[in-house]
C-alpha cells in the first residue's frame, strides 16, 4: 500500500508535464531576451545562436531544434542499450521549445535597444528568466531537457561528477561557438560575449534560488 501511495498517478504526472511544457515557454523567452541584448546567449544556446546569425534562412529557434537533436543522437550513441527510450520525448520537447524560442524573439522584437546599460539589463532578466524557466523543469521531475540529459550521459558514462561535466559541457559550448564564428565572419567573434559569460556565472545560482522556493508549493499543487 505505501509503494503504491508513493507512486504518481495519472493526474499527476499530467500536471507535471503541463508544468514541464510552461518551464519550456520561460526558457525560450529567457533566451529570446538576452539574446535581443545583442550580447551573447547562455552557452548551451551559442552554438545555435552563431549558426542562426550566419545561415539566417533558418531562425534560432529552428538552430535550437537541430542543435537538440544533435544532443539527443549523442545520448543514444553514448548509453546504447542504456538509453531510455522515453527520452526520446526530448525530440517533440525540444521541437517546441524551438517554436516557443521564434515566439519569444517576435515578442521582444517590439522593443528598440540601444544604450548598453539596457542591453546589459535584458541579459541579467534573461538569465533570470531562464534560471526560473530551467528550475520549474527541474521540479517537474518528468524528463530532462536535451543539454541536461546529454551531460548525464557523459556523467554516467564516464563515471564522472555531474556539476563537473556540466562545466565543461558549457565551456565547451562557448568554445564551438567562438570558433565558429571565427571561421564564418572572418575571424571576428560574433554572437558570443559578455552577456554570454554572465549567463553562465549566475543561471545556477538563478536555478538554485527559485527551486529552493518554489519547490515544496509546487510539488504540494502537483500531489491535490
Amino acid at each position: 500500500m505505501a509503494e503504491q501511495e508513493n507512486k504518481r498517478t495519472h493526474k499527476e504526472i499530467t500536471k507535471r508535464y503541463i508544468l514541464f511544457i510552461i518551464s519550456l515557454f520561460f526558457s525560450a523567452l529567457g533566451v529570446a531576451i538576452t539574446k535581443k541584448g545583442e550580447l551573447g546567449v547562455s552557452p548551451i544556446s551559442s552554438v545555435a545562436n552563431v549558426l542562426s546569425i550566419k545561415f539566417s534562412a533558418l531562425s534560432l529557434g529552428n538552430w535550437l531544434i537541430a542543435w537538440n537533436a544533435v544532443l539527443i543522437l549523442g545520448q543514444i550513441i553514448l548509453l546504447r542499450k542504456k538509453f531510455q527510450w522515453i527520452q526520446l520525448l526530448q525530440l517533440p520537447l525540444s521541437i517546441l521549445f524551438g517554436y516557443f524560442t521564434d515566439f519569444s524573439m517576435w515578442i521582444v522584437s517590439h522593443f528598440e535597444i540601444e544604450a548598453y546599460p539596457i542591453r546589459l539589463a535584458m541579459i541579467i532578466i534573461g538569465t533570470i528568466v531562464l534560471g526560473f524557466g530551467i528550475a520549474l523543469s527541474v521540479i517537474a521531475d518528468v524528463i530532462m531537457n536535451s543539454g541536461e540529459a546529454f551531460v548525464k550521459a557523459i556523467s554516467d558514462t564516464i563515471h564522472r561528477d555531474f556539476g563537473k561535466i556540466k562545466t565543461i559541457f558549457d565551456i565547451s559550448c562557448v568554445v564551438v561557438a567562438v570558433l565558429l564564428s571565427l571561421l564564418f565572419f572572418n575571424f571576428t567573434i560574433e554572437g558570443t560575449r559578455e552577456g554570454t559569460i554572465i549567463a553562465a556565472l549566475l543561471t545556477g545560482s538563478i536555478v538554485g534560488m527559485f527551486s529552493k522556493k518554489l519547490l515544496n508549493p509546487i510539488n504540494n499543487i502537483m500531489k491535490k
